[in-house]
């Protein structure tokens, strides 16, 4: 079963597979460590929180390094919108295309 991430609108945006976070079409662009999300190349994002990557204002986890690129992953599929979160954190997602 394919675990997907969403943004703070309910719309599917990626996903993840093993340790890397995926676009929705597939491409690599971003890495996990626990719940730390960060950048495929390795700086620190936001934190992997309800299926959603956020700004939890945790602080600075650091560069953990680029683990080489694992290639695309497919398409998934969309499993359409959820509906709004109505999270309080800052939806941080878009700074993996960075």
């Amino acid at each position: 079963m394919t675990k997907y991430i969403y943004s703070t609108r309910g719309e599917a945006v990626g996903y993840v597979s093993g340790k890397y976070i995926h676009s929705i079409h597939g491409d690599a662009i971003g890495q996990l460590n626990g719940t730390h999300v960060h950048r495929l190349n390795g700086p620190y994002i936001g934190e992997l929180h309800d299926d959603m990557v956020v700004d939890m204002h945790l602080g600075d986890y650091g560069n953990i390094g680029n683990p080489g690129n694992p290639g695309n992953g497919g398409n998934p599929g969309n499993p359409g919108n959820r509906g709004m979160s109505g999270s309080t954190y800052t939806d941080v997602f878009g700074k993996l295309f960075d």
